[in-house]
């Protein structure tokens, strides 16, 4: 038997599902149909909270960042390396638990879907104004600083999708090196 839900448990179980499904296979093997039969609704009702498979999969890329930001709020009271650390070890589980999401996101926004572009940009744009929040305790921000702070996000998103691809280090070491590299970036010493 159906259980009744409000409208946004529906849609949470509705972005719960498809982010499940799209966790586990490419897109183009998801199926709208498969969303609807597993959450026991009609597609109908799917297509009514989410017009189309694109709009669904935008929402669901939609709240795996906001998930992902929330998740990774960096603590102040911690010195700037271990905030470093701990968003990234963040990061780097949820590539791990969700490669074929990760890379779909990642790779899709090199691609022609501008609305996952923009969601994409607006995470890195968040992330870019945490982590110059985080060292501008150690150095002045500068255009340099805010430059080298952008092209290390895009540096650490094609680590981790190479390392998805190819992993030969530990996440560990992964997400040291990326600490390392963010600091020479910026030309501190942590």
């Amino acid at each position: 038997m159906r259980t009744r839900l409000s409208t946004e448990q529906r849609r949470e179980q509705l972005l719960a599902i498809g982010a499940g499904l799209f966790a586990k296979r490419p897109y183009d093997e998801v199926w709208i149909e498969e969303v609807a039969e597993i959450a026991q609704v009609s597609r109908g009702l799917l297509y009514h909270y989410f017009p189309t498979k694109k709009d669904f999969f935008a929402s669901i890329v939609r709240a795996q960042r906001d998930q992902l930001l929330a998740m990774s709020e960096p603590d102040p009271a911690l010195p700037v390396a271990e905030q470093l650390r701990a968003g990234l070890d963040v990061y780097l589980e949820f590539a791990r638990t969700h490669p074929d999401g990760y890379r779909i996101v990642h790779r899709a926004a090199s691609g022609a879907d501008r609305e996952i572009q923009e969601i994409r940009e607006s995470g890195m744009a968040a992330n870019a104004a945490r982590i110059l929040d985080a060292v501008s305790v150690l150095t002045p921000i500068t255009e340099v600083t805010r430059l080298a702070v952008r092209g290390w996000l895009t540096f650490v998103a094609t680590m981790i999708l190479e390392w998805l691809d190819q992993p030969t280090v530990t996440q560990e070491e992964l997400r040291d090196l990326a600490v390392r590299t963010l600091f020479a970036a910026v030309g501190v010493t942590p």
